[in-house]
């Protein structure tokens, strides 16, 4: 099962086994990671899941879409490697994947 560490704005880390074809914000929900909040349910349309993928990891993560890119215009801290992780699917190929997150997601 593959691994994705979670790392709070804080510096707090939270190593997750991550159920492969969910997604991100999915694994972090249902195991109680704080600072994802995913208001839409994973629907692309609201930017309460925004994380920052490890610079080493952007390549295997995918790139944004283009309502991506347009949620992501309205949240706070944007930065080159912001994703929503809700766009992100688990692969057993992303084990390790670490996500860093924003202070706020308002």
């Amino acid at each position: 099962m593959p691994k994705i560490l979670y790392i709070e704005h804080n510096g707090k880390e939270h190593v997750v086994d991550a159920d492969v074809g969910k997604s991100v914000m999915q694994n972090a929900l249902e195991n109680l990671v704080p600072g994802i909040i995913g208001d839409c349910g994973g629907a692309c349309s609201c930017a309460t899941c925004h994380g920052y993928i490890d610079p080493a990891w952007e390549g295997k993560a995918g790139s944004r879409n283009e309502n991506e890119e347009m949620m992501l215009d309205g949240a706070l801290r944007v930065e080159p490697n912001s994703r929503l992780t809700c766009q992100v699917i688990m692969t057993q190929e992303l084990d390790g994947l670490v996500v860093r997150l924003p202070e706020s997601q308002f």
